[in-house]
C-alpha cells in the first residue's frame, strides 16, 4: 500500500492564479503544518497558484522539503470568459464530463491531469508524497476513485481541506478525509 495525501489550498482572497491567503488562510496554513508535524512526508508537489504555495509553505519549512511545482495540479479553468451560470454548468459537469465551455476544459481532461500526476508518483515508487491543489481539481480526483462523488461533494470541501489516498492497486484504492475543520 502506497499512501498520497491531497490538500486543498487555504481561504485566499479570489481566484486568479496570483491571490493569494488571507490572514485567515495564512493561520490556516500554520494549522495545516501542525496536523501533519506528526505525519511522515517525502515529497510535496504543489499547483502553481500563489495560494497554493502559500499554503504549503510553512509545513514545507518545518518538514524541509522542496516544494516542487507541477503544472496538472493547476485549478481546472470552466470557461475562458465570465459565465452568469456558471454555477449550474460546474454543476452539470460532474454528470457530463465531458461537456465543455468556451475556452474551458472538460471534467474529463482535468480529472486526466491529477490522476496522471498521482499516478506518476506511484510508478516511480514514491510514498508519503504530498499534492496541493483547488478544489475542483481534488474532487475530480475524488470521482476518480469514486465515481459516486460529484457536485454535493464538492460543495462540502473547505478551505483548506485533506484527503489521504492508500493505492493497493489499480482497482483497489480508498480515500478519507482527514481534515475536520
Amino acid at each position: 500500500m502506497k499512501t498520497y495525501y491531497f490538500v486543498r489550498h487555504c481561504q485566499a482572497n479570489g481566484q486568479s492564479e496570483d491571490a493569494y491567503l488571507t490572514p485567515q488562510g495564512i493561520a490556516q496554513s500554520h494549522a495545516l503544518a501542525q496536523f501533519f508535524s506528526g505525519i511522515h512526508l517525502n515529497k510535496i508537489i504543489s499547483s502553481p497558484y500563489k495560494r497554493a504555495i502559500q499554503t504549503i509553505e510553512p509545513l514545507a519549512h518545518a518538514k524541509q522539503l522542496e516544494v516542487q511545482i507541477d503544472q496538472r495540479l493547476s485549478e481546472r479553468v470552466l470557461s475562458s470568459k465570465p459565465m452568469d451560470d456558471w454555477y449550474e454548468k460546474l454543476k452539470l459537469s460532474f454528470t457530463d464530463l465531458h461537456m465543455t465551455c468556451e475556452g474551458g476544459e472538460s471534467s474529463q481532461e482535468a480529472m486526466n491531469r491529477i490522476v496522471e500526476a498521482l499516478y506518476e508518483q506511484i510508478k516511480l515508487g514514491k510514498n508519503h508524497t504530498l499534492f496541493v491543489t483547488h478544489g475542483n481539481l481534488m474532487s475530480l480526483l475524488l470521482k476518480h476513485a469514486d465515481p459516486t462523488i460529484g457536485f454535493k461533494e464538492w460543495e462540502k470541501l473547505s478551505n483548506p481541506d485533506v484527503y489521504v489516498l492508500k493505492y493497493f492497486k489499480p482497482d483497489h484504492i480508498e480515500i478519507e478525509r482527514i481534515w475536520h475543520k
